[in-house]
């Protein structure tokens, strides 16, 4: 991992966490060492998934799901940040979803190995939105499970709070599959697009047919 502005904010998070981990331990707060052990954990997946399957996951989304899972497990719920700001929920959520549809998008058109010509852009938007919102649900149904088994409290005002969070992970995941779709119509859709090329250049070999 080379060391730019995106690998430094993921080892910090990391040395962070470690560091958050270990003292919570040494004062014996075992539910602020548990979340920062358990998000540790967990931010070291999307590293994992690019050994396991030979994808290159590029800096950029690497960096953005780490920082998204400091933000809402450690931050969320050690820091209180879900109450100290009522705009932090919103914001992951649909910050959250915009990244999934961005994903589901190049996972569904590296199936047709980056050919614009042969993937309908309409039915690729469609699967992508499909993708960010079931992701959306289950992360929902994560936050359930972590409140049922581990008594946190993830779901906030319950009911209420997992509605809006489907609305928001809804929004978000179309504003990702609409990325998407124009990205393969050749146009630019706020940046978002840019980050559709790294991924594709950074795996040309599932994409060969990309013109």
């Amino acid at each position: 991992m080379r060391f730019t502005l995106q690998s430094t904010i993921v080892y910090l998070i990391w040395i962070f966490l470690l560091g958050e981990g270990l003292y919570s331990l040494w004062q014996r707060q075992w539910n602020e060492a548990f979340v920062a052990g358990f998000t540790l954990s967990l931010t070291f997946l999307p590293f994992v998934f690019k050994d396991r399957l030979g994808v290159r996951l590029p800096m950029t989304f690497g960096a953005l799901i780490v920082v998204f899972l400091f933000a809402t497990l450690f931050l969320g719920e050690v820091g209180d940040f879900y109450e100290r700001y009522w705009w932090w929920d919103v914001v992951l959520h649909s910050g959250s979803a915009i990244g999934f549809g961005l994903i589901g998008y190049v996972l569904v058109f590296m199936l047709f190995e980056g050919d614009r010509f042969a993937a309908p852009p309409l039915a690729l938007a469609f699967l992508a939105f499909s993708i960010a919102v079931s992701i959306g649900a289950i992360w929902e149904i994560f936050e359930f499970s972590m409140d049922s088994l581990f008594g946190m409290n993830m779901q906030k005002s319950g009911l209420v709070d997992t509605m809006w969070d489907l609305i928001v992970n809804t929004i978000g995941a179309s504003i990702g599959a609409l990325a998407g779709y124009l990205y393969q119509k050749g146009k630019h859709f706020l940046g978002l697009s840019k980050m559709i090329e790294q991924f594709v250049s950074a795996n040309a070999k599932f994409f060969r047919k990309n013109k």
